[in-house]
């Protein structure tokens, strides 16, 4: 998403969510008797900062108001999930009706706990029928066990963003479909200084923004749990493949210590100063808002975008990739349901709302039609990332009860392969495996 607001998710931010799924909870939707169309002022809190993030929020609640003449809004912007939790957990007149947050990774928590109310008998009552409103990843990313406790607001996609002049000058014609070829066409890219580099074709570790081990299993095709619901780790062989071509990744570009070593070079990664607008990196694994921020930056080459590659085996599943995004709920605790939904069923289904607002800060519509409405302001570059976003074979991680930290646990043993540290890691993978079992049995 457009990112000044959108820290990457982190283990503070988990925390702060992690006290929220113990916020008091009330009335369930389906029993939620507040009349909609009586006068109602709902208070609405969001992530958001930027000025053009927070005009184009601004903007979508005038066209609503100006629909339910009835309903009026309070916005807040720029709130992080921890003042949101503190609101949740007080209760009373403060606590925001609705809630937008970035952190889909806990929705899980979320629903499990009852601190969001399900949607699911608001949809039903709508006559809104969910699976051919949403793509099907974005619905797995914003229920838990049956409970919609939040709906898809706008979604990011992971793809391939590339500096189209290096590649010409390297020699390479197109971008790399399969782990292979990304993996020569890094070594090509990379121009040695000294002990450090000039420029390195693309930075491979897991501290590298957004090259994070659920973005590469995701093209592994990897299947976080088994039918049963335990840790799929130690199971699936997407997961120890996708660790092992990534440490390979890291070998032949110079080693982590000395990758590393130039990361710390890099500027912040929503700043002009990131390192693919500097030119630091010739490949960037990121999200549909990259390139609009390149050329903000000023960039002097060509930018180009594709989807991230996959293992050799899978090429035929090429073009697909790892999709999130950007989540709204309703208090459980609110007395105005009826009339939150509302809000929440125009901020998320109704195809001209989302459109305006995913053309307004650059990020992927999250509705089948807004997709393919033609008024989407699709960019050649932006096309890419639509494109990841339908491909039938993209993925998510899946919610669980404990929120996101199973994915920060995979995380923490993905760091300590890539170092080195990991002498066994089929024996870490399952040790790993019954840890994620171990924290989710106590979080249910």
């Amino acid at each position: 998403m457009p990112r000044s607001g959108r820290p990457t998710t982190t283990l503070a931010a988990l925390a702060a969510l992690a006290a929220l799924a113990t916020a008091c909870t009330g009335q369930s939707g389906a029993a939620a008797d507040d009349d909609p169309k009586a006068p109602v002022t709902l208070t609405f809190w969001h992530g958001w900062s930027a000025p053009g993030e927070v005009k184009a929020i601004e903007e979508n609640i005038a066209r609503f108001e100006k629909a339910h003449p009835n309903i009026k809004v309070q916005v807040t912007a720029n709130m992080t999930d921890d003042k949101i939790n503190q609101a949740l957990r007080a209760g009373g007149g403060k606590a925001p009706d609705v809630v937008s947050s970035f952190t889909t990774d806990s929705v899980g928590k979320f629903c499990h706990s009852g601190a969001f109310a399900d949607l699911n008998p608001f949809l039903k009552k709508s006559g809104v029928d969910k699976a051919k409103v949403f793509p099907k990843t974005l619905l797995e990313y914003t229920q838990f066990a049956g409970d919609q406790c939040t709906l898809p607001l706008l979604s990011d996609a992971y793809g391939l963003v590339y500096n189209k002049t290096a590649f010409a000058e390297a020699g390479i014609g197109a971008p790399p479909k399969t782990w292979s070829e990304f993996t020569e066409d890094a070594r090509k890219l990379t121009v040695t200084r000294g002990d450090s580099y000039e420029r390195l074709g693309v930075m491979p570790t897991f501290h590298g923004y957004e090259t994070k081990p659920t973005r590469l299993a995701a093209q592994w095709g990897a299947t976080y749990f088994d039918a049963q619901g335990k840790s799929n780790l130690a199971k699936d062989p997407a997961f120890a493949n996708m660790l092992a071509a990534q440490k390979d990744l890291v070998g032949k570009l110079g080693g982590y210590e000395k990758l590393e070593k130039y990361r710390t070079t890099f500027g912040d990664e929503w700043s002009a100063e990131h390192p693919f607008h500097t030119g630091k990196v010739a490949m960037q694994i990121d999200g549909e808002w990259r390139p609009a921020m390149a050329k903000e930056a000023g960039v002097a080459f060509e930018i180009g975008t594709a989807p991230l590659p996959v293992p050799d085996e899978q090429v035929a599943d090429y073009g697909k990739g790892y999709v999130s995004g950007t989540i709204m709920g309703i208090s459980s605790a609110s007395r105005k349901q009826n009339a939150a939904w509302e809000l929440v069923k125009y901020m998320t289904t109704d195809t001209d709302a989302v459109v305006a607002f995913a053309n307004a800060i650059h990020n992927v519509p999250s509705t089948l039609e807004a997709l393919a409405s033609p008024k989407l302001q699709v960019t050649p570059e932006f096309k890419t990332f639509i494109d990841i976003a339908r491909h039938p074979r993209s993925a998510t991680t899946p919610a669980q009860a404990d929120g996101g930290t199973y994915q920060l646990t995979f995380e923490d043993f993905a760091y300590g392969v890539e170092k080195g540290d990991v002498a066994d890691v089929p024996a870490g993978l399952a040790r790993t495996a019954r840890q994620i079992d171990t924290d989710i049995t106590k979080a249910e």
